[in-house]
């Protein structure tokens, strides 16, 4: 990873997307139960790793975007509250915006932009199609993607349920200008067909905001 940050440097790179690992993930659903001081040694142990490896993140001037996914340090919302705290908070380590893995837990992707909005290194557009029928589950079932008997899926951007348009005006509102990633996971779609429809799909969302107030006319003094 410090090789990472230095290759970064080389090739005029200033943020690096990727993930952590955690030692605790195999302890998401608490049970069997383990004390609160072995989830507190698993944040100790991602700070112990981490914080030499942002060290040469911030001798290179570069920045780590976290994707807050499932089977890492920080995978929802509160995971990513702990795991900020854990470094303090420092500026080399950021998140990358995925909305595609907060839809099937259930968190609000605008309001994650907003909440961290000094951390939004990245951005990732995957889109989730949820499928809750009573028989399957946010689990996956140990079923393959695509399958219609899971109970979501990566679905080409557009086709979800991702509320797209409000996301891009929180990245709008909190002033974010850095690249928006098309990440293209769809198991029943071809490649060649979707990610053109996908690009096309959120072009639509990625317009300029307004450089004045709309009621500003009423503030005229004469």
């Amino acid at each position: 990873m410090k090789h990472t940050a230095r290759l970064a440097k080389a090739l005029g790179v200033d943020t690096v997307v990727g993930f952590t690992g955690s030692s605790i993930w195999q302890y998401v659903a608490m049970f069997p139960p383990v004390p609160a001081a072995v989830i507190d040694a698993g944040y100790q142990d991602f700070a112990d790793r981490w914080n030499p490896i942002l060290d040469v993140f911030d001798e290179c001037g570069v920045r780590f975007a976290h994707e807050v996914h499932p089977s890492e340090i920080a995978y929802d919302y509160w995971t990513t509250v702990r795991t900020l705290e854990a470094i303090g908070h420092r500026p080399a380590f950021g998140l990358n915006w995925d909305p595609s893995h907060f839809m099937w837990q259930g968190i609000d992707p605008v309001s994650f932009i907003w909440d961290f909005k000094d951390r939004i290194y990245h951005v990732d557009c995957k889109d989730t199609k949820l499928r809750p029928t009573g028989r399957n589950t946010v689990m996956g079932s140990h079923l393959p993607w695509g399958d219609p008997r899971r109970g979501w899926d990566f679905v080409s951007a557009g086709r979800g349920d991702v509320p797209w348009e409000s996301s891009f005006r929180a990245l709008a509102a909190i002033g974010y200008n850095g690249p928006i990633s098309i990440e293209w996971e769809d198991a029943g779609m071809d490649r060649l067909h979707g990610a053109p429809e996908a690009l096309a799909a959120l072009k639509k969302f990625d317009f300029p905001p307004s450089n004045t107030s709309f009621d500003a006319a009423f503030s005229t003094k004469p």
